[in-house]
């Protein structure tokens, strides 16, 4: 607990506001574009649980080109 005292929450908290941003827009992309590059519901998964990588592979590998 005292650890979580000593955070500098000034640096910390717009990097988690970031990735949140991310992983939002992220996951409406994926459900709105009605084919992706393999799977959608891998797709989804690694949005969702591979942290910040998982929504830029998303972007930069995971959607189809229209």
């Amino acid at each position: 607990m005292e650890e979580l005292l000593q955070v500098n929450w000034g640096i910390i908290a717009p990097l988690i506001a970031l990735q949140l941003i991310l992983m939002i827009t992220a996951l409406v992309s994926c459900f709105r574009h009605s084919e992706t590059n393999g799977p959608k519901w891998l797709w989804l998964l690694m949005i969702i649980f591979v942290g910040t990588i998982g929504p830029i592979l998303y972007f930069v590998v995971g959607r189809k080109n229209e």
